[in-house]
């Protein structure tokens, strides 16, 4: 009798544990879930707001040449006397780039005169896919070699 297992069913395989929660050693800041229609591109964005949307449109994936905005990633964008919340999400909760991800997106707000201050609030639902990403988000994931097709 062989010792290998006969099927994936045979496998041990770690159990989720009922009364696990979220790294200790991470922050998180989150919003459970956007109220807006996602993903928001700034489409008809005027004045400061629109300078914002512009800004954001230059912070891409570290990962690929892709701006933020054009991954669906941006979910919200409220101004407020010069403080902006930027409601966001990544592609998946345990994305390497986070840090820089959300400082990279803070610090595109704040680079704007008449944005004081920024804040970055990590939004989970809905979840991220692919048919978030803009059509020309699609194209520039072509270009880079990545195949977005359904």
């Amino acid at each position: 009798m062989s010792s290998e297992p006969d099927g994936p069913e045979e496998f041990d395989r770690p159990r989720a544990d009922p009364d696990a929660g979220p790294c200790g050693y991470t922050e998180y800041e989150t919003k459970e879930r956007t109220t807006e229609e996602v993903p928001a591109t700034g489409e008809g964005a005027e004045g400061l707001e629109r300078e914002v949307w512009a800004a954001l449109y230059e912070v891409e994936d570290p990962e690929m040449p892709v701006s933020v905005v054009d991954l669906g990633l941006i979910y919200g964008l409220e101004l407020d006397d010069g403080n902006a919340t930027i409601d966001m999400t990544l592609t998946y909760s345990g994305c390497p780039a986070r840090e820089l991800i959300l400082d990279d997106v803070a610090e595109a707000a704040e680079s704007v005169d008449g944005v004081d201050d920024a804040e970055v609030r990590l939004v989970w639902a809905p979840d991220w896919s692919l048919d978030l990403v803009t059509e020309q988000g699609k194209e520039a994931l072509r270009e880079f070699g990545i195949s977005v097709e359904r």
